[in-house]
């Protein structure tokens, strides 16, 4: 078992991680592709008498009805990935992604199904949503439990940078088919072709997931007869409080750094520096890559100073970095694109979450740990976020930049609160002691 913990990554663990992160990818790419299209399918699944800012309302209230979904789908995922297997479910979830998704892609609208179009739309997005809900926590669990013990850190950052390129996958196809089609075409049916293709798309990347292996530990839990005897969901809540505590607070770091910094910035440079849209979203596509990169050197560096100093040196880093980019004088694209790639290099600091998570619960419910905290609290903030931090612009227009401040701030205290083993998270929690 020793040696098992300390060997290199082999051939199989990369092979579990690539199609572990590119499956993630593409789920990402297709919970996301809806709001870069969100415009022309308000205006062809709702009543054209209907004003605009209702319509708009009612579009982006069935875009959030994916994240109010998220627990309820990841909370039963995660409960049958405990009882049933990691794999079945992780397969499970993606397929449950890419049939909705090529579904949006063939739905008829409002002129043909009059108010069924939209009650369709919003079924399809919460099986999105519940689908995703269940990606997330079982990818992590998944290669946490496939790799050496310490590589996890690694594998989970990774993965993390696997989900943000699904990101990046669809701002780059959203802004290749408006670059393509006119306005026109994009209205008659060209809307539909970034749902298709990542409709297929992870179709083929479920069939690649049948030639993934269940989890060692999984099945050695299996063959010890010490899977969860009674919900697993219940254990986590009577006996693993603050696991789910810690758990939620980096949850709201992980989803506080994405949505305000990433999400929201180029919108931001727009409105309150004068960034015109092209440019913006350019130095948007700089910070998403610099995320990615960042994810995996947290992950490494977590490997080898554990979470508590890797915390502590990165959400200080994170603090100063977005605090430059959002005072700096960013009108020259140059130093635009260097202070909001370095803030997004540090955003990475985010890639070690998962680390301390998959450590935070025994292996019998860790899938519904994980699932309940992440889930609970992304639906909470990733709904909102963008709501506070508009509302504090109203007080002043450097909101952004104090909000990411003060989490930043709080990542720092909860690595201090971190034990400075890293092979032992939560001191408190009685499974944080299972090893992985």
């Amino acid at each position: 078992m020793h040696d098992e913990h300390h060997r290199r990554l082999d051939r199989q663990d990369c092979k579990t991680l690539t199609l572990a992160a590119l499956g993630g990818a593409l789920e990402f790419y297709d919970f996301i592709i809806f709001v870069f299209f969100a415009g022309v399918m308000g205006q062809l699944f709702f009543p054209a008498d209907m004003p605009e800012w209702l319509r708009q309302m009612q579009t982006y209230g069935i875009f959030a009805a994916g994240y109010l979904a998220r627990p309820l789908g990841g909370i039963v995922m995660a409960h049958f990935g405990d009882r049933v297997g990691r794999k079945k479910m992780f397969t499970l979830s993606i397929l449950l992604m890419a049939l909705p998704t090529l579904a949006i892609g063939l739905l008829l609208t409002y002129a043909a199904l009059g108010i069924a179009a939209p009650l369709l739309l919003l079924l399809l997005r919460i099986l999105q949503g519940a689908a995703i809900g269940g990606e997330v926590p079982g990818a992590w669990v998944f290669v946490a439990e496939h790799v050496p013990s310490r590589r996890i850190g690694f594998a989970c950052g990774a993965l993390t940078a696997g989900l943000t390129v699904g990101i990046l996958l669809g701002s780059f196809v959203a802004t290749l088919i408006n670059q393509l089609l006119p306005a026109s075409a994009i209205a008659a049916g060209g809307w539909r072709i970034p749902f298709f293709i990542g409709g297929v798309f992870g179709l083929c990347a479920m069939y690649l997931r049948r030639w993934l292996r269940e989890t060692p530990i999984f099945i050695e839990l299996q063959a010890r007869k010490a899977l969860a005897r009674e919900l697993p969901l219940k254990s986590v809540v009577m006996s693993h409080k603050k696991a789910v505590a810690i758990s939620m607070l980096l949850t709201w770091l992980l989803s506080a750094g994405i949505v305000v910094v990433i999400l929201m910035a180029p919108l931001w440079l727009q409105q309150q520096r004068g960034i015109s849209a092209p440019v913006a979203l350019e130095a948007n596509c700089v910070a998403i890559i610099a995320l990615a990169f960042g994810c995996i050197v947290a992950g490494v560096v977590i490997d080898r100073f554990g979470a508590r100093k890797t915390f502590i040196a990165g959400f200080a880093l994170l603090a100063i970095a977005s605090w430059i980019f959002y005072h700096s004088d960013v009108t020259q694209p140059a130093q635009l694109f260097l202070t909001y790639g370095s803030a997004g290099f540090f955003v990475g600091i985010m890639g070690g979450v998962p680390f301390v998570m998959v450590h935070a619960f025994p292996a019998p419910m860790r899938f519904s740990g994980i699932s309940f905290s992440y889930n609970i609290t992304y639906a909470i903030f990733g709904d909102l976020t963008p709501m506070v931090v508009t509302l504090l612009m109203s007080v002043t227009p450097m909101a952004p930049s104090w909000y990411v401040l003060a989490l930043a701030l709080m990542g720092i205290a909860l690595g201090f609160a971190l034990p400075g083993n890293a092979k032992r998270m939560l001191p408190s929690s009685d499974g944080a002691k299972a090893a992985l």
